[in-house]
């Protein structure tokens, strides 16, 4: 049986009562909770919305104590042990005295030990979705996970997010290297924290921009686990096919298989910005999406299946030569291009008759942008273009030009003549 993790502090990020900031990885570490000696929230009591305080404490396990009905709550910090404090949190913005209640519960929640309290103001100082993952794993000393579980739990986490954040950019079977650069500025803003033991992470993903990713993931999630159950029931992988519409693809697959692996269980919840509410189209309190040892196999199936059926996309595009290779002075090469339009990958390998790399080296030497028309393949990620043709150099403006070879000038290793096999 599955146990959701408790609240755990979350990595170093701009602390939401003193702004002083903390940069640090957000996979790789684990931040302490808000200092009790925090002075006065930098929040304003007046832009606060009792109801999504209110919401956010009963997320992160705060207990409700009564309270004078119609009036205010009272809320005391989750788990035993904990710091005798109680909230005040009026029912509404209808009292007069509603910014003083305010202003003293942020106050005590920023000066709270209890790791849940940073979380809730990390809540109300940026609206955020927060995505939930636990796994149950063997325990190691003390009834904590392993390092090495816990690593997978990020690297798996990080690859689900990620995931996610391509479906936004488009709907594929496999997006190989293919709009990365675009999707990983979506989760520029996300912060993690780990539960207790090792065993659970927690990604709040801001709702500007990470909005569009969680609502895809949760799609996704779903038809992937619809799936694999019809999949196990009827040997078919027809409900593979049409996840792929909901945002299903082969990261995915693989990233659930890395969660799952090594796990007696493993669980993904999301649950939505109280400010912001569900996203049209989701349940607004969604079931934990579950997965087991047993799911292994029709994912490592449906993975496969969505790499070979990717097919690859004729391109016309636009790059500049960053290396050139051949095995000697005459006959074909292979060149790297930097990609500028025509294709969302940052680089691919071109293989060019004699003609063609002559033109390419042309390009190079005069600083110009090169032009082909070729097939994007699949296999390597979409790194590579085949059946080049229709090689020319482009002419730019001197500015562009000199930009271009600015550029260029700092990488090293442009010509590989004779140095053997090219990246």
């Amino acid at each position: 049986m599955m146990h959701r993790p408790t609240d755990e502090p979350m990595r170093p990020h701009p602390h939401p009562v003193t702004g002083a900031p903390a940069p640090a990885s957000p996979w790789t570490g684990a931040a302490p909770a808000a200092s009790p000696g925090a002075t006065g929230p930098a929040l304003d009591p007046a832009r606060v919305d009792p109801l999504v305080l209110g919401a956010l404490l009963g997320r992160h396990g705060w207990r409700r104590r009564g309270g004078a009905t119609g009036h205010y709550s009272r809320w005391t910090p989750p788990g035993p042990g904990t710091t005798p404090i109680s909230l005040l949190v009026p029912e509404s913005r209808a009292f007069p005295d509603c910014d003083d209640l305010l202003g003293e519960a942020l106050t005590a929640l920023a000066r709270c030990p209890a790791p849940s309290a940073r979380e809730v103001l990390v809540g109300l100082t940026v609206p955020s979705d927060e995505i939930r993952w636990w796994r149950d794993t063997p325990p190691g000393p003390s009834a904590t996970a392993t390092w090495t579980a816990q690593e997978q739990l990020r690297s798996a986490a990080r690859q689900i997010l990620l995931a996610g954040a391509l479906a936004v950019r488009g709907r594929a079977r496999y997006h190989g290297a293919r709009h990365r650069r675009q999707a990983q500025a979506l989760l520029n803003g996300v912060l993690v924290a780990a539960a207790p033991g090792g065993r659970g992470l927690t990604a709040f993903v801001p709702v500007e921009p990470g909005r569009a990713v969680t609502a895809r993931l949760y799609h996704a999630l779903y038809a992937t686990r619809e799936a694999v159950d019809y999949q196990r029931a009827t040997g078919r992988h027809d409900a593979f096919d049409a996840a792929v519409e909901a945002g299903a693809s082969r990261e995915l697959t693989e990233a659930l298989i890395a969660f799952v692996r090594g796990a007696e269980g493993a669980a993904i919840a999301l649950a939505w910005a109280p400010a912001a509410g569900a996203p049209e189209g989701c349940a607004p309190r969604p079931e934990p999406v579950e997965f087991s040892p047993g799911d292994l196999p029709a994912l490592r199936e449906a993975g496969a299946r969505y790499l070979q059926d990717e097919p690859s996309v004729p391109v016309r595009l636009t790059g500049a030569v960053v290396r050139l290779r051949r095995s000697g002075p005459r006959g074909p090469g292979t060149v790297r291009l930097r990609v500028l339009a025509g294709a969302e990958v940052p680089h691919v390998r071109v293989a060019l008759d004699e003609d063609a790399y002559r033109t390419a080296g042309y390009a190079h030497l005069h600083g110009l942008p090169l032009r082909v028309t070729g097939r994007l393949e699949s296999r390597g990620g979409f790194r590579r273009l085949t059946d080049a043709s229709e090689v020319v150099p482009v002419q730019v403006d001197e500015a562009e030009r000199d930009r271009l070879m600015k550029s260029l000038q700092e990488n090293l290793g442009f010509f590989g003549e004779a140095d053997g096999p090219g990246h």
